[in-house]
């Protein structure tokens, strides 16, 4: 029987699903090779970011992690927890199918759900006493510098102890984990980005401590509270410069009671609440043109809930006349149809402790051991250790 060409191959594996090809490797030593070269996962994502296939709602609890398919929502898979340690793992970020778990602030790892394959990160000390500091208190981002072509989680404490020789206010501590370096470093601020840590952001929800990603930085909000701080305000980081700036938006919004910062297309956007009537998003359509801010729709409170306290736009639909939602937790994940404005219930099963986000099927970080080593020992009959545990992201390109 004659064999497939390497290239007819490749095509028909650029097609699949990131958890069909780790069992695809297995096939031959040939393909094997392919589905591991650095090569063919760029490739293979960059065909996922193209033509939008193989997209996954990805279902977060404390405990369990599961994976929804856009399309065909009745294929679900459960995955537990690869840094579980008895108690929560929170789960942050989601960029090019990689996301970021977290125990606490010196137990973190970076996951591939459709691989299986994990990087736990080196062991980073905190510069304040931990009796100062809990999870609460932690800002958390997980990105893919396009500059350097890295990934790059980014651990931002505030010391609950006011003041200090050269500190005013509560102290901040920034620390960067790179991939390609697997190190952490420390990140310095300047005195005009200092000055915002003069308050004590200790009332963010957990998930504002979540950055989100756009243009290459790193975003969160750091509220208002009445009586106390007069102005919302968004800070970003620069994954490529590693400093930490504040990103103008509309005065209008400045003394908004309840705001929060998401991204939607790949733009920045801000949703601000009327949590017992809806929920206006504004969207940034040229990142550095403050004058770009839009308000792009407004939704209206749900009648299945009492009301909006958390609301974030997760993805269009193909034709783009729909927004997938989520409301205050997975459990209400909704289309709304931007011409009639009306919602949809998705019809997924979770219970409210499930928080979601969108996940792309890749191979990046590469795949979980070698399938073909048990026969290679099989048939040597000679024990040998696994040389191999995949790739990791020495030598990876994603430039897309």
């Amino acid at each position: 029987m004659a064999e497939c060409p390497m290239d007819l191959i490749n095509e028909l594996f650029l097609r699949l699903a990131a958890t069909t090809l780790v069992r695809c490797r297995a096939v031959s030593k040939p393909c094997f090779s392919l589905i591991d070269s650095p090569e063919f996962i760029s490739s293979h994502l960059r065909r996922r970011l193209e033509t939008g296939q193989h997209l996954m709602i990805l279902l977060r609890g404390p405990r369990l992690l599961r994976t929804v398919e856009l399309d065909s929502p009745e294929n679900v898979s459960d995955i537990p927890h690869p840094l579980q340690a008895g108690g929560f793992t929170e789960v942050f970020g989601s960029f090019y199918g990689v996301i970021g778990l977290c125990n606490s602030p010196v137990d973190i790892a970076i996951f591939n759900p459709s691989t299986r394959k994990i990087h736990r990160l080196p062991i980073e000390p905190l510069d304040f006493p931990e009796r100062y500091i809990t999870r609460e208190y932690v800002f958390y981002g997980l990105g893919y510098d396009s500059v350097s072509d890295d990934f790059k989680v980014v651990r931002m404490l505030q010391s609950k102890l006011k003041g200090g020789k050269e500190n005013f206010g509560y102290p901040v501590e920034i620390k960067v984990f790179s991939l390609k370096n697997n190190s952490w470093k420390r990140v310095y601020l300047m005195f005009e980005v200092q000055i915002l840590f003069i308050y004590f952001y200790y009332h963010l929800l957990p998930r504002r401590g979540y950055g989100v990603l756009a243009n290459n930085h790193l975003h969160w909000i750091l509220p208002r509270r009445q009586g106390i701080i007069a102005f919302n305000t968004i800070i970003r980081f620069d994954l490529a410069s590693d400093d930490l700036g504040v990103l103008s938006f509309p005065q209008d919004l400045y003394t908004e009671d309840d705001m929060d910062v998401g991204v939607l297309d790949g733009c920045v956007c801000l949703m601000c609440y009327n949590e017992f009537s809806h929920v206006d998003v504004w969207v940034l359509k040229e990142y550095e043109d403050v004058k770009s801010w839009t308000k792009l729709f407004r939704v209206p409170k749900p009648e299945s809930v009492e009301s909006v306290d958390f609301m974030r736009p997760l993805i269009y639909s193909k034709d783009r006349s729909k927004i997938l939602l989520e409301i205050n937790n997975a459990a209400n994940l909704m289309w709304f149809d931007l011409e009639s404005k009306k919602l949809t219930t998705v019809g997924i099963e979770c219970d409210s402790s499930f928080t979601a986000d969108i996940l792309v099927s890749s191979l990046v970080l590469g795949c979980k051991g070698d399938p073909t080593e048990a026969q290679r020992r099989k048939e040597q009959m000679v024990p040998k250790s696994n040389k191999r545990d995949g790739f990791l992201s020495k030598g990876f390109k994603l430039k897309l």
